[in-house]
């Protein structure tokens, strides 16, 4: 048997770290360890801003976690709303995962993702040189494009500098793997057409034997649903990041709409879920507080093994982002509720990749973003619909699509094929 080729990873964010890239990344190794011998370099697990007491006495940590090698980099603790402190975690990050990439032995490629920002794939870069590899950059986001969508910055030279940078990396890489078919548009488009880096799509995933439907009268559903106040009631659910980019602070004025006591049309009272964290929750938080929106409730991040179950707990689930996101991002949220059988309440863009898959299978309905009055309207044809088989059928139909055509082993082995083809 020949010997297998080494893979090194670099991901920010690696189990047991919450981060959709981390279980991303972390089912793309194991998957994988067949044909090649993987070694990932990340931080410490940090993803809520703190470290726990044993990795803060050392600057590296050397583990093993179901057959692959994990070097870990101590960094700063942060604060999500506080910038100054999130920029020192990242540069901490690549600083250390630069100088980490000495203590890894001889690499065939580099894999590296599109976060942090910019940094992600510069290491992407420092890596192939250092270790004279083939580089697969992964294109989750596009930045600066996600920065100047929501209007994080507005420094043009900042922002100039950020595109100079992160084209320099897609040209340096062997190989882009991006998400979905606005995102390879992205890639042509920053090339105007012209010399192009290699590119191909491989849609994300969720795992589809971890996340499937269960009835509403599962125990752990129920004990979910009593534990956070949603019993007997109909659920809006947002599970996931409640950041930047998903036009949250928007959408909780047109759930405003929907006070205490709006009933479906079966007699059960709406209730609106926000399961995770991030950058704007206080701010979300804050508004329901001040409003006096009673029928908020808000969950933490749930555990991977308890995910099934609020997903489960949910009679439609929210998609979306912010308007000028697509092509420069894919939320993958879409593929645990489609694993889950929930209908949909989208607010994406046209010819989004997800919005596409949503079309495709009828799996739910669809608002442009910043239409609100259209997105009032699909929520209020949910509650007047919420009795009827279309809700159903809605789930049944997404699932149905994914468990044909976007299962993990599916995407899994598309990135093994095509690193091996390299």
């Amino acid at each position: 048997m020949s010997e297998k080729k080494k893979l090194l990873i670099y991901a920010h964010y690696y189990v047991p770290d919450v981060a959709s890239t981390a279980q991303i990344l972390k089912d793309l190794a194991e998957g994988m360890k067949d044909a090649f011998d993987i070694t990932v370099i990340c931080v410490v697990p940090s993803y809520e801003g703190t470290i726990a007491p044993e990795y803060k006495t050392k600057k590296y940590y050397e583990e093993e976690i179901n057959g692959i090698k994990v070097l870990r980099i101590r960094v700063p603790e942060f604060n999500k709303a506080d910038k100054l402190s999130r920029v020192k975690n990242i540069i901490g990050y690549f600083v250390g995962a630069a100088l980490a990439t000495f203590k890894v032995s001889k690499q065939d490629y580099v894999f590296s993702i599109s976060q942090p920002p910019i940094l992600g794939g510069l290491l992407g870069v420092w890596g192939k040189l250092i270790k004279r590899a083939k580089f697969i950059y992964n294109i989750q986001d596009f930045n600066p494009e996600q920065t100047m969508a929501v209007s994080y910055s507005d420094n043009g030279l900042v922002l100039k500098a950020m595109m100079i940078a992160d084209k320099f990396s897609c040209k340096c890489s062997d190989l882009i793997i991006t998400v979905g078919r606005d995102l390879v548009e992205t890639v042509n488009k920053r090339f105007n057409g012209k010399k192009v880096p290699k590119t191909v799509m491989i849609n994300n995933w969720i795992d589809e034997k971890e996340i499937y439907p269960l009835d509403k009268s599962d125990e752990r559903v129920v004990e979910f649903k009593n534990k956070y106040n949603l019993t007997d009631k109909f659920v809006v659910m947002y599970s996931g990041n409640i950041g930047l980019y998903y036009d949250l602070e928007n959408i909780i004025k047109v759930i405003e709409k929907f006070p205490e006591g709006t009933k479906t049309s079966d007699g059960r009272e709406v209730s609106f879920a926000f399961v995770g964290t991030g950058t704007i929750i206080e701010e979300i938080e804050n508004y329901v507080t001040e409003h006096n929106m009673k029928n908020i409730v808000f969950v933490p991040y749930q555990d991977k093994d308890d995910l099934n179950y609020s997903l489960n707990a949910s009679d439609v689930q929210w998609v979306v982002n912010a308007k000028g996101i697509k092509g420069v991002s894919c939320p993958s949220k879409y593929y645990g509720v489609a694993a889950a059988g929930i209908p949909v309440l989208a607010v994406l863009e046209k010819n989004s990749e997800i919005r596409c898959i949503i079309e495709e299978t009828n799996g739910g309905l669809i608002s442009d973003p910043c239409d609100y009055d259209d997105i009032e309207k699909n929520i209020r044809w949910f509650i007047k619909n919420a009795d009827s088989n279309e809700l159903k059928e809605m789930g049944t139909r997404s699932h149905d699509y994914l468990t044909k055509n976007l299962t993990k082993d599916m995407s899994v082995e598309k990135y093994k094929e095509t690193i091996l083809g390299l």
